[in-house]
Order: C-alpha cells, then sequence, then structure tokens
C-alpha cells in the first residue's frame, strides 16, 4: 500500500481511537461534578473508571482472535456501534449504577476500537515502517488525551449545556468514523469456519473481577485478613486456573498460550501489566488533584494536563520515526522505563501547594514515559508473532496494559480514599474539632465553592497530599517494568506487512522499497514530469488485475516511480526520460513479474500479463480434543495417483505447498498414534486454499497365543478380530514368540478367535487407547 492510501485507511481507525479515548478523558475530567449531581463518593468515582477499564480488559483479548477470523472492517464497526449506544444511554444516567453499567458497555466497544486500531495498522504495515504510522496513533491519543478535560471542562463548566454533554458530544465523531472506515478499509476477510471461546472470556472476566472486588473493598469495609479476603483471593485463583485449563483445551482460545513460550511475548506482557498501573493512575487521578488538590476548574484541569500530553505526543512521535529509519526499538522502551519510573516517584513529592512548574515538569516525564513505551510494547510482540496470530498478539498487550491499569485503579482508588480519610481527620483534629461523619474517602466528592474556607483548605491538603501518595505507590510497578524491559532481547524489525507476510512476499521484497532513498516521496503517486509508460495489467485469462502496485526503477535498482492499476487494470507512470529501465508488477495472488523496457522520445504502451499463483495450507488437529499434531505426514496427490507434494506438520500442526497447480487433488495424512485420513481438496487458480484435518486416535490391540500344559507360546497360529457386526476387522498369524497385533482400530467391542488347536472366542472391549496383554489359551478338550 502506498503512503497516501495507508493514511486514508489510518483515518477512520485513528478517528475511532480517538472518540474512544476522547469520553474517556472527558468523563474523567467532569467526574467530580457528575458525583457531586447524581451523588457518588470516591468508591463510585473509582468504579466508574474501572469498570470501562474491567470491561476493555475482558474484551480485548476476544476481539483480537475474531479479528484474526472474520472482516476485521466488520468488528471495528460493531465496536464504534456499541460506544454510541452505550455513549447516549450514559447521558440519561439518573445515578452512579446506571453510569457504571453504561461505562461496561463503552468499554466493550473501547476494547475493540483499542484492539482493532493496531490489529488492522499490522495488516497493512510491516513493523519496519510501522514505527512511523504508531508515531500517528500516539499522536491520537495524546490529541485526544489533553482535548477531553478541555472539551470536558468547558461544557460542564458551560451552564445551559451541562455534564451530559460530555456523553452526547462523542456521538458525532464516532459516525464520522463510521462511514470513513467504510470508504477507506479493504482488507481480505478471512472465511472458515470458527468456535468463539466464550468460556475463556467467562473465566478471565470472573477471576479479574473477583479479584477487584476484594482490592477495591479490603481494608475499608473489612480488614485485609478476614474471612472475605481468604474466600476472594483463593477464589480468584482458582478461576484463573480454571481459565487457563480452558485455554489449553480450547480449539480457538482467546489468549493462545503457546504465545509465551516466546520470552519476548512473555516479557512485554508482563511489563505491560505494570504500565498499566502507572500509565492509568496519570490519566485519571491527575484531575483530581487539580480539582480537588488546587480547586481548579474542569477546563482549567484540562489546561494543565497539557505538559503530560505534550510529553506522550512529543515521544511517541519522534520515536516512531526515528525506529522507522534505524530499526532499533528497545532503547526507546528502556528510556520510557526510566521516564515513567521518574515522572511517578517526582509525583509522589507534590502537595497542594507545589509550585504549577514543578507539577508540569513532573507530569512531562510521565507523558514521555508513557509515549515510549505504550505504542512500542506492541511493536516489539507484532515482530514476533506469524501473521495467523497477529490479533491474538497485539490484543495480547492490550489485555495485560488494562488489567493492570484496572487492577491499579482499583487498588490505588480505594487507597486513595482511605488516605483522603486520614489526612481530614489530621486536618480536622489540628483545628480542634471532631471529623463530620459527611467528610473523608467515603463521602460525596466534594464541591469546593460551597465549602467554608477552613473545611476547603483542609479538603485541598487532604486530596493534595494524599495524590501525592497514590502517584508514590505507583512508582514501583514503572520500576519494575523498566527492570523488565533490560530482559526483552532486541530483534531486527520485520520489512513484511501482515497482509504480505499472508501471501508469501520475501522480505527482501519488501525491504528493497524501504530501503530507496526516494519511496517516501514517490509513495503517494506522485508523478515525475517526464515520458510516460502506460498500460494494463491483466491475469493469464485476460481479466484486469485492480490494484496491481507497478514500480519504475533504473538499472542501476533506484526507484523512480510507482502507480497502482485502476479497476479497469489501467496504470500509467512516468519515466525521467529516454533510456532503458526495470518495470516491476505484483499483486496478490499472482506471480511479481519484471520486465526490461526502452523509452525513447515518445510515451510507451507497455501491457503487463501476470500469471497466477496458487497454494494449499492447513492444520492438522486430533479430533478428540483439537489438539494441533505435529510431526504428521502430509502428501498430496493428483487425480493419477502421482504424488506431488510431501511434507509434514510443524510445532503447531500446519503445513502449507506453495505454486500447487488449480485443480483436484487427494491429500492424505498420517501420524503415529492417529488413523489415517485422506480427503478430496479443490484448489483454486490463485490464492492459498486453505483446509483442516481432523485425525482420529488409532487404537490397537496385541497378546500373546500360548497352548499346552506349559502354556508355551504357539507359533503359526491364526487370529482373527471381529467386529461388534461380525465383520473380520483382521487377521494376524503368530511368530516363532506366539504374539499378535492389531493397529489402527476403532473403539468398541470386538470378539478375539485364535485356532490352531480348537478354537477358542473371547469377547473383548477396545478403548480409544487400545490394549496390551490380550492372552489366548489354547488346548485339547482332555486338556
Amino acid at each position: 500500500m502506498s503512503h497516501r492510501q495507508i493514511m486514508e485507511a489510518l483515518s477512520g481507525l485513528m478517528l475511532g481511537l480517538f472518540v474512544a479515548i476522547l469520553s474517556s478523558t472527558i468523563v474523567s475530567t467532569a467526574l467530580p461534578t457528575i458525583l457531586a449531581d447524581i451523588g457518588g463518593g470516591q468508591e463510585a468515582y473509582t468504579w466508574i473508571v474501572t469498570a470501562a477499564l474491567l470491561a476493555v480488559t475482558a474484551t480485548t483479548p476476544l476481539w483480537g482472535k475474531m479479528s484474526d477470523l472474520v472482516s476485521k472492517k466488520l468488528l471495528v464497526q460493531l465496536a464504534l456501534v456499541l460506544y454510541i449506544l452505550a455513549s447516549v444511554t450514559a447521558g440519561f444516567a439518573q445515578n452512579a449504577g446506571m453510569l457504571i453499567a453504561c461505562r461496561v458497555v463503552q468499554g466493550i466497544g473501547a476494547g475493540g476500537l483499542s484492539a482493532l486500531s493496531q490489529v488492522i495498522m499490522a495488516a497493512m504495515i510491516s513493523p519496519r515502517q510501522r514505527g512511523r504510522y504508531s508515531g500517528y496513533l500516539g499522536a491520537t491519543f495524546a490529541v485526544a488525551t489533553v482535548g477531553g478535560p478541555l472539551i470536558g471542562g468547558v461544557i460542564t463548566d458551560t451552564s445551559w449545556l451541562g455534564w451530559r454533554w460530555c456523553f452526547y458530544v462523542v456521538v458525532p465523531f464516532a459516525l464520522i468514523a463510521l462511514v470513513v472506515l467504510q470508504k477507506t478499509i479493504h482488507l481480505p476477510v478471512v472465511k472458515r469456519e470458527t468456535k468463539v471461546d466464550w468460556l475463556g472470556a467467562f473465566f478471565v472476566t470472573a477471576a479479574v473481577c473477583l479479584l477487584m472486588v476484594w482490592v477495591t473493598l479490603a481494608g475499608d469495609k473489612y480488614p485485609w485478613l478476614s474471612w472475605q479476603t481468604y474466600v476472594m483471593v483463593p477464589g480468584a485463583v482458582v478461576l484463573g486456573l480454571i481459565f487457563l485449563l480452558v485455554e489449553a483445551k480450547a480449539r480457538e482460545p482467546i489468549i493462545p498460550l503457546r504465545l509465551f513460550r516466546n520470552g519476548t511475548i512473555t516479557l512485554t506482557s508482563m511489563s505491560s501489566v505494570f504500565v498499566g498501573v502507572a500509565m492509568f493512575a496519570g490519566t485519571y487521578f491527575l484531575s483530581q488533584y487539580f480539582q480537588l488538590g488546587r480547586d481548579k476548574t474542569p477546563a482549567m484541569s484540562g489546561v494543565m494536563t497539557i505538559p503530560m500530553v505534550a510529553g506522550l505526543f512529543v515521544a511517541s512521535t519522534l520515536s516512531g520515526q526515528i525506529i522507522t529509519r534505524t530499526g532499533r526499538w528497545k532503547a526507546f522502551l528502556v528510556a520510557g522505563g526510566i521516564f515513567l519510573t521518574a515522572g511517578a516517584a517526582l509525583l509522589g513529592l507534590i502537595r497542594h501547594d507545589t509550585p504549577y512548574w514543578q507539577v508540569a515538569v513532573y507530569t512531562a516525564l510521565l507523558g514521555v514515559g508513557i509515549g515510549m513505551m505504550m505504542q512500542n510494547l506492541v511493536l516489539a510482540v507484532q515482530n514476533q508473532v506469524a501473521t495467523e496470530d497477529l490479533g491474538s498478539a497485539s490484543s495480547l498487550v492490550t489485555f495485560f496494559r488494562t488489567l493492570g491499569g484496572a487492577i491499579g485503579v482499583a487498588a490505588l482508588g480505594a487507597a486513595l480514599s482511605n488516605r483522603i480519610t486520614h489526612y481530614m481527620q489530621d486536618g480536622f483534629a489540628s483545628l480542634g474539632i471532631p471529623m463530620p461523619a459527611t467528610q473523608g474517602g467515603e463521602a460525596n466528592l466534594p464541591d469546593l465553592s460551597k465549602l467554608p474556607v477552613p473545611i476547603r483548605q483542609i479538603t485541598e491538603v487532604a486530596y493534595g497530599h494524599g495524590l501525592a501518595d497514590i502517584f508514590l505507590y505507583a512508582s514501583p510497578f514503572a520500576f519494575i517494568a523498566f527492570l523488565l524491559v533490560l530482559f526483552i532481547r532486541e530483534v531486527p524489525l520485520k520489512t513484511a506487512s501482515g497482509l504480505q507476510q499472508s501471501a508469501g512476499v520475501p522480505a527482501h521484497s519488501a525491504a528493497a522499497a524501504a530501503q530507496q532513498p526516494a519511496a517516501t516521496a514517490l509513495a503517494e503517486e506522485e508523478l515525475m514530469d517526464g515520458i510516460s509508460i502506460h498500460g494494463s495489467v491483466s491475469g493469464a485469462d485476460g481479466t484486469a488485475v485492480a490494484s496491481a502496485t507497478v514500480t519504475l526503477i533504473s538499472l542501476q535498482g533506484r526507484q523512480l516511480g510507482r502507480a497502482v492499476a485502476r479497476h479497469d487494470g489501467s496504470y500509467a507512470i512516468d519515466s525521467p526520460g529516454a533510456g532503458s529501465y526495470v518495470l516491476i508488477a505484483a499483486a496478490e495472488g499472482h506471480q511479481p513479474q519484471a520486465t526490461t523496457v526502452v523509452v525513447g522520445n515518445e510515451p510507451l504502451t507497455h501491457d503487463i500479463v501476470l500469471s497466477g499463483t496458487s497454494g494449499l495450507a492447513g492444520v492438522v488437529r486430533a479430533l478428540a480434543d483439537a489438539v494441533p499434531v505435529a510431526d504428521a505426514m502430509v502428501v498430496v496427490t493428483d487425480v493419477r495417483g502421482e504424488v506431488l507434494a510431501t511434507g509434514k506438520t510443524g510445532p503447531a500442526g500446519t503445513f502449507s505447498f506453495d505454486e500447487l497447480p488449480a485443480g483436484t487433488f487427494t491429500v492424505a495424512v498420517n501420524a503415529s498414534g492417529y488413523r489415517p485420513v485422506a480427503l478430496p481438496v479443490e484448489v483454486g487458480a490463485a490464492g492459498i486454499t486453505r483446509i483442516e484435518v481432523e485425525l482420529r486416535s488409532g487404537a490397537y490391540l496385541q497378546g500373546t497365543v500360548r497352548a499346552g500344559a506349559d502354556r508355551r507360546p504357539l507359533n503359526d497360529a491364526r487370529v482373527t478380530l471381529l467386529d461388534a457386526a461380525g465383520n473380520v476387522a483382521g487377521t494376524a498369524t503368530t511368530g516363532d514368540d506366539g504374539t499378535y497385533a492389531f493397529t489402527d482400530l476403532d473403539a468398541g467391542d470386538y470378539t478375539l478367535i485364535a485356532s490352531g488347536y480348537p478354537p477358542v472366542a473371547t469377547s473383548m472391549t477396545v478403548d480409544s487407547y487400545g490394549g496390551e496383554g490380550y492372552d489366548v489359551e489354547l488346548g485339547h478338550p482332555q486338556q
């Protein structure tokens, strides 16, 4: 895809992501005002934030897995529709409970937008080039983060609008995003049988919910060491173990456990948990600090968060550009961990009267750390996985980041409630009066403008000091994230996008264009003034090949121009002048072609015919438990029985054969411990035909035939095996040691007949694993 096509496609994604982040930051600024209106204290504040994060956490891997199976475009549109409906309903909320329920649905939609934006970008753009475009997503995050508090503050401070418009204002943006996505996203749809892992989604949600309820209420509603703790914590652990068991058995798990065999994926996932704690602490608790600790209006609190957002914007954009140029990314993760830790630790030193310039510097450091780590952790994972796991792996990082954020916000919110109560008690004690029952962490969030001056000062001091403690608690988690990224091994970034990898484009072919210095300027189909080369691109059958890429290079290998064929297959590209050049044409489902063209002083007409490519790929699984079967032999034969291709499945049970001719073939598969299977397959004229093969376990039966008083092994005895219907399932003749064996049996009832002496018939049942030691004794009646 050209730069222009990529930016057009990303525009809808960035707008959708902007909507998700904007509503979140608008709400975080308006929450003190909202809860003062509909009722609710620090606990309600925490749960309104946490409910959305929990929904994002539970559904992100589900969205990611579904994107590997069905239309990515349809999924992102569905996420937007859910988001619109939830936002409109939230605007009518009458109490904190209704608002929390709406935030759950908003979180489901936001989980889809967050996960799918990364997945779709990975499908279109190679890891080497992705840093540049990840910077654009980071910039979108930054603009929405700074715009949300400003818009939310203005709406909340405007009497004729009111806080409910904080939810309504995002709806037009979401509707525009729907239209833009429909026009700009054009990705191939994977069509195959799918089975969504609803059971896994249930158990991971249940485990996280139970853990978060415990974290939120422990130390407030009941002691940390109490019977509730002894029930909830082991219960969450058991639910987590059940989730792991379900994922190990699931045919299409939402979190493929095999991904964690890769050390980079394991370390980035663990690091994302701790980054989430520090990241969401900064974005959700800063507004409270400015409004309740420094008595600023919602609009002004939004303005005062600009340094953090500016740091995030600059760090994500610049790091993305540098990564694209150099291909080196680990240094930015390490530096991000240092900035994140420093920013959180320094914010732990602030008070309600700390000079703003100091707060601005500390928040900027926090923003720089977030900007360097957030997108680049995803990039590190995407660079490590195969294209079929791109959605699952991308959503994995987002899942663990939001999981850390959800648990972190819940835990830090509970700690904040406790610290505020503590500091307000100290404040009232210093005045020599008891603290009113309506004050403290459990009370409704205060409206400072309505409080007497002494009470307002106590409240500001309590919130200023309490929120600083929260950042101090978050700093060790940021430091752990820094330690983890130190051990991540830096792997050179791939130069082929997800779709190119699926189509089998070699890395060096994709790299060639990326390494040309003129590629960026020419990628937008800006043709140079010169002599035109034009014509049409068609397939072997004469049909037009739309969207074929035609590239003009010099004989020295320098890229001179590039064009994309129109819907009728026509193309036009300008050469610098008369001379000899190389014209390269490539299209998905076709063999690339390079030809030498000689350009004179007149426009040159040059038609291109591309031959189609076809192939066969698939996966072999056990029928009983859907576990992939490794080292299975796969043989492809034609209608005459001629062997065309053979190969063995890999560790994931996958196999592939490239450049097969179109036609009908027979695929035979056999593996140790399974019954062989053969099935017909129709391979199309272009593209990869994908199949799934299921193998049944093959049972076996063996034993020894003995005869005589001394029960000696009997040689040359005939053994016949009949199935339950009386049909002969197999025959065997014993050797010198008297043994016999039958393999590749179906589980069921059988009759074993041995002869050589008077025959003996024995009934038996063979399970799916077979059996050993079915010995038979023969003898004359008088014996």
